[in-house]
């Protein structure tokens, strides 16, 4: 048997062998207590140290666990093993003296249900002599050890309360009335001991005895404690002095089975995590209640739940997973389920949280208990846990002068009191895990909800908790809360305020709400009025101020921003000023000038307090509106030239990462691009082929663009024409119009300011070449002809042929491909002078194209097959896929339906590759018109509407709409 009813020792049958030093017993008495359940290591951990572990402190575990277990090996069927959690020790409950002991006066309860009081007797009198010392688990140091010895005396006074009254009850009050009086002198504070012994010595005639018994017993309460008798010694005085010893008392004395427990709640450094923690319950007096230390107590139901959101409107997602973590509660795993909710100030984790809880007030009919912690109060500090635990012990009926006044102790008796309870607790507003961890219950009928604007990782690895993280509503539940407060009527009669409202608010339910606030103070005012405060970007803030501190957007990112360390501080002022709302661990690495790690850690600072939002790996997005805040911050605390500095920084980043996949997907365009090299401090993104190229492009798409705009501003004239040519060849690829068009617009004013006659020309020709692919044909004319006039004064031969390519492609798209065959044969002229193989072999194809168009298939062909041949030489999968193209243009128009079907697949092949997903439309409206010539009209019909799919993605309207009219065309009459 293990021994823990005194010191803690093996009992061999033949001999007691000592469990080792202090610590070692202290972690056979953990694992003894919970027998046959897993004990976490943390869980060890907490037991035993109180003042915080030492370093090597899993190491002394692992030393202790390797010794009992070569110590258990005298014991027949015992085994301490490990399984997926913790240490556990498998073991038949009644060889362990605490197990055996509960058992018998369980059972003994029961025999006096059944009216076998003295088997009852008997069973309780073995219990006690299972006790081999005066206290359990002598020598034990440490907090919880003393907790243990504390629950296990109350166990001990509630086993002689039951087989005293059992004695009484059969009349046997001149046997026991000696070892009452023993009992007694050795806890004189026992009133309910006391009670017995007065009814005992009445019975025996000893009248006179049993009042002075009483009034020794007074004088000791009065005096060590303040106060006076309790009911059950009271009751023994009365029939003490009025001589009615009708052995009602006695008879009426409660006599319950010992709660089953494993060990009580609390811990010197943290919450438990037992399998159970089924402490000694205030609900029912006892003996070992009536010792005024722990003074008898109605079970009281809190109800603290603060009202919960008047309107509430979408977070399914997040309802249904608390709904199912809630599921969980009382399965045996000993600690409460905990759910952590987090996101950004304003996001609306409180709401969430009553509103669950209200909803399902039902499942915790114990009741609920709530604290505001202050974690991000703006106005006041956090709130200390000793405070928060002394408000809960307010809700459960334990009054300030029944109360301890150590924190610890105070912890302990608020998990003792909702240690067998099923009840919520609600712990909002949160600054870390150290401030709820004191807070948390260490039993599995309890639920937990805690919110914070800090992500509480540690929560989730030391205790297990779910985290739920909150993002920004949909527009619809914007829609649908902004209908809630104002009415529906108002919301149609403006929709497009409405949908601009939505728009500034960016999903962010504290900013709704404001601005609701604000219409329903002025119901006569339009909503149009409210959108247009919004609009603009410098006063959208002040707008969002509802006028106290609790309903400020402003105030609300202030928090939060005021919490950070001075690093994120001024990383979050930074990322305020970069361009675009996404941004890449790189590029924000190149922004603050340090080292990727470096960057990593700050960025988990900003995540942790829900800054900043992981959007995918290696990527994190500023929300919209505190992007803005970030930028006010900026201007307000960033010194302008490091402003200066990081955004030059970040600018040669995206700069030198997109020059380097554009060599990849261009390699004609950018031989000639000169630049300087990166600042100190850029951290470059390796890409080391053409889908890793086009993988990142498509990532910092906007970003890009924003830079570019971002450069103009600020004058930085040769990074946005830089910017331009890099970008250039993913946006044709990728075919977006508008943003092609834009790009150049804003790359040839900056070459105007620059006065660089090579740099206009460029610059013109792009800009024709997006303007005759936006359908903006005359435009496209008129900058072309400026472009060969530019190049013209330049002396660069090249770029004159380059656009005279384009000079033939706008002409083409107007319907006339003999004057864009005239440009492409300057075009070929001009590249065979110049002795270029790739540029002459995409002449070839032009002049091809531009022949076949006409009807001169034969000699289109033989330009086109000696193009295709240099560019399989050369290696150019881009020039083989045009001039496959046109080859299968060619045989179409030649009624060669294999060879053009065969042409097409291999060019439309090498589009998909090359992420040219304009030409793969092209190509596959050219596929289905031959399955139509051949006579396939449901694969004629399948290709075409791909086609249209890819047109209207890309804005393409009248090409979609040309291919829609043919394929219209094909369906039958109705």
């Amino acid at each position: 048997m293990i021994r823990l009813l005194g010191r803690v020792t093996l009992d061999l049958g033949h001999a007691r062998v000592a469990a080792g030093p202090a610590k070692q017993s202290a972690v056979l008495a953990v694992l003894a207590l919970n027998a046959n359940h897993a004990v976490p290591l943390d869980s060890i951990v907490d037991r035993i140290w109180d003042e915080g572990p030492p370093p090597a402190v899993r190491s002394a575990v692992y030393a202790y666990i390797a010794r009992l277990r070569k110590l258990l090996e005298r014991l027949p069927d015992v085994r301490l093993s490990r399984d997926g959690i913790g240490y556990v020790l498998g073991i038949e409950p009644d060889r362990v003296d605490v197990l055996a002991m509960r058992r018998a006066a369980a059972v003994a309860a029961r025999a006096v249900t059944a009216g076998e009081t003295s088997h009852a007797a008997g069973l309780w009198r073995s219990a006690l002599e299972l006790w081999h010392g005066d206290e359990a688990l002598t020598g034990v140091p440490g907090y919880w050890a003393a907790r243990q010895r504390e629950a296990l005396e109350s166990e001990r006074l509630e086993i002689l309360a039951g087989l005293y009254t059992a004695e009484l009850r059969l009349d046997r009050h001149r046997a026991v009335v000696g070892e009452l009086a023993q009992a007694v002198a050795d806890r004189p504070l026992a009133e309910g001991l006391v009670a017995r012994l007065m009814l005992a010595l009445y019975r025996c005639g000893r009248q006179a005895e049993a009042l002075e018994a009483y009034e020794r017993c007074q004088r000791r309460l009065r005096d060590e404690l303040g106060c006076g008798p309790g009911p059950e010694m009271s009751a023994a005085h009365h029939t003490v002095l009025t001589a009615e010893a009708t052995g009602a008392v006695w008879s009426e004395v409660p006599v319950t089975p010992a709660p089953v427990r494993t060990e009580v709640s609390g811990s010197g450094s943290g919450s438990m995590r037992a399998p159970v923690s089924d402490a000694p319950s205030a609900a029912a007096p006892t003996a070992a209640t009536s010792i005024r230390g722990a003074s008898s107590l109605s079970r009281v139901v809190p109800r603290q739940l603060p009202t919960g959101p008047r309107w509430f409107v979408g977070r399914e997602n997040q309802l249904a997973e608390l709904t199912k973590a809630m599921d969980r509660l009382g399965e045996p795993c000993g600690a409460a389920v905990i759910t952590s909710i987090g996101g950004s100030g304003g996001i609306g984790k409180t709401s969430l949280a009553l509103h669950w809880a209200h909803q399902n007030a039902a499942r915790f009919p114990d009741g609920q208990l709530y604290v505001d912690l202050q974690g991000f109060d703006p106005s006041e500090e956090p709130v200390a846990p000793d405070v928060a635990v002394r408000g809960f012990l307010d809700a459960l009926g334990v009054g300030a002068s029944s109360a301890p006044l150590a924190p610890q102790a105070l912890t302990g008796l608020y998990r003792s009191l909702v240690a067998d309870r099923r009840m919520l607790i609600v712990l909002d507003n949160a600054a870390d895990s150290e401030q709820v961890a004191t807070l948390l219950p260490g039993c599995a009928t309890c639920a937990v909800l805690v919110t914070s604007r800090r992500r509480l990782t540690g929560l989730a690895t030391t205790r297990g908790a779910q985290i739920l993280t909150l993002d920004m509503l949909t527009d619809t539940e914007a829609r649908e809360l902004l209908s809630h407060h104002l009415g529906e009527e108002q919301l149609r009669a403006e929709p497009g305020a409405v949908a601009a409202v939505v728009g500034h608010c960016a999903g962010l339910p504290l900013a709704l709400g404001v601005v609701a606030a604000h219409a329903a103070a002025q119901p006569h005012f339009p909503l149009a009025a409210l959108a247009e405060e919004l609009r603009e970007e410098s006063a959208r803030l002040d707008a969002l101020d509802g006028g106290d501190l609790t309903a400020n957007v402003r105030v609300a990112f202030s928090v939060s921003y005021r919490a950070l360390t001075p690093g994120a501080a001024e990383l979050f002022r930074l990322l305020g000023l970069a361009p675009g709302t996404e941004t890449s661990e790189a590029a924000v690495s190149s922004l603050l000038g340090a080292p990727m790690a470096a960057t990593r850690r700050i960025l988990r600072e900003l995540e942790v307090v829900h800054l900043v939002r992981r959007s995918a790996p290696g990527r994190y997005r500023l929300h919209d509106l505190l992007h803005l805040y970030a930028a006010e911050r900026a201007v307000a605390d960033q010194p302008e030239p490091s402003q200066d500095q990081a955004l030059r920084r970040q600018m040669d980043f995206y700069l030198h990462t997109a020059r380097a996949g554009a060599a990849i997907l261009s390699p004609l365009s950018h031989h000639s691009l000169e630049m300087d090299a990166p600042l100190a401090g850029v951290t470059l993104e390796h890409l080391p082929d053409q889908a890793a190229v086009m993988e990142w492009f498509r990532a910092e798409h906007s970003c890009l663009i924003a830079a570019q705009r971002l450069a103009a501003e600020r004058g930085w004239d040769v990074l946005v024409w830089h910017l331009a040519r890099v970008v250039d060849g993913f946006l044709w690829r990728q075919g977006h119009l508008h943003d092609h068009a834009a790009l150049w617009r804003t790359g040839l004013a900056a070459a105007e300011r620059l006065g660089e006659a090579g740099a206009q020309a460029w610059a013109l020709r792009r800009l024709a070449h997006a303007c005759a692919r936006a359908g903006n044909h005359k435009a496209a004319v008129a900058h072309a002809g400026q472009a060969l006039a530019a190049a013209s004064e330049a002396g660069d031969t090249a770029e004159q042929a380059r656009i005279h390519d384009v000079m033939a492609w706008a002409w083409a798209r107007q319907g006339d491909d003999r004057q864009a065959l005239t440009h492409v044969h300057h075009t070929l002229r001009l590249q065979r002078l110049l002795n270029d193989p790739l540029a002459v072999a995409n002449a070839l194809n032009a002049v091809g194209w531009y022949e076949a168009r006409l009807g001169d298939y034969r000699t289109a062909l033989t330009h086109c097959e000696e193009g295709l041949a240099i560019h399989r030489r050369e290696g150019f999968r881009d020039g083989q896929a045009c001039t496959l193209d046109s080859l299968g243009y060619i045989a179409l128009s030649a009624n060669r339906h294999a060879d053009a079907l065969d042409y097409y697949r291999q060019a439309l092949a090498l589009f998909h590759d090359l992420g040219n997903i304009y030409e793969e439309a092209n190509t596959l409206a050219n596929i289905g018109d031959v399955h139509l010539a051949h006579g396939r009209l449901p694969d004629a019909r399948e290709n075409w509407q791909q086609a249209i799919t890819l047109y209207q993605s890309q804005h393409r309207k009248e090409d979609a709409e040309r291919l829609q009219a043919k394929l219209d065309s094909m369906r039958p009459p109705s």
